[in-house]
């Protein structure tokens, strides 16, 4: 067992960007936490493993697959593996656990 400390807990960087903390890696899964500043921009591209978001702080929409959805504490979200989607219109500081299965960046592009 292990314990995995601090996630899910807002983590700021630069003024605007987001954040992305690693905190447990093994060949099947990997889990972090992502932040992103309200007001703040998310650029990530697709990525080759399923995802599943655990929204833990603030407020936002996410834009996947052509639908939209608001997300805040407690929102659950599942992303297939190359699906483009990022959060926009963070009103509040977003902090959310995220799960790749596999690893993050496991999968040959």
């Amino acid at each position: 067992m292990q314990v995995i400390a601090g996630a899910g807990q807002f983590s700021p960087a630069e003024q605007g960007s987001a954040s992305w903390l690693e905190q447990l890696r093994v060949p099947d899964l990997s889990v972090g936490t992502y932040s992103i500043p309200a007001g703040g921009s998310d650029d990530q591209e697709p990525h080759t493993e399923d995802e599943i978001y655990l929204v833990t702080a603030g407020r936002a929409v996410l834009e996947a697959g052509g639908s939209t959805a608001a997300v805040g504490p407690g929102s659950v979200i599942y992303v297939p593996a190359g699906e483009v989607h990022r959060f926009t219109g963070i009103t509040e500081d977003l902090a959310a656990v995220v799960v790749f299965a596999p690893a993050e960046y496991s999968k040959q592009h």
